[in-house]
């Protein structure tokens, strides 16, 4: 059972990039923006998988949410075996992996920011989805 934490930061998304600091950076990859990113206001997306211990997860989540870009809506996200963190600025969900309604409150509080619903989509609605 994995207790470290994995996920993604996109770079642009953070006002604040000390937190890049405090977490192990996997690998990184570039996307260049498109029309479905919905945001013009940036060239490109620095995609960080990042991993950091479970005993530091929760202290990483907050300096994020206070990182993230005040001007634009953005959300950051790592999970491990049990646990979802969704990080939004100035607001955190911690997420019990087999709880779509969970997951459903984060995704609707994305939306409510106006982000894009594909990429608010943390759950695969799927067959024998556990509750």
């Amino acid at each position: 059972m994995t207790k470290n934490f994995v996920g993604v930061i996109i770079e642009e998304s953070l006002e604040k990039k000390d937190v890049l600091k405090k977490v192990k950076i996997l690998k990184t990859k570039i996307e260049k923006v498109t029309e479905k990113h919905k945001t013009p206001w940036i060239k490109q997306w620095t995609l960080h998988t990042v991993e950091l211990p479970e005993n530091q997860a929760n202290t990483i989540a907050k300096d994020l949410s206070k990182s993230l870009d005040s001007k634009h809506s953005w959300y950051a996200d790592f999970k491990n075996d049990s646990h979802h963190y969704i990080i939004f600025r100035d607001k955190m969900f911690f997420i019990d992996r087999t709880s779509k309604k969970e997951y459903d409150e984060a995704k609707n509080y994305g939306i409510s920011l106006g982000i894009p619903a594909y990429q608010v989509d943390f759950h695969p609605d799927i067959k024998g989805w556990k509750r």
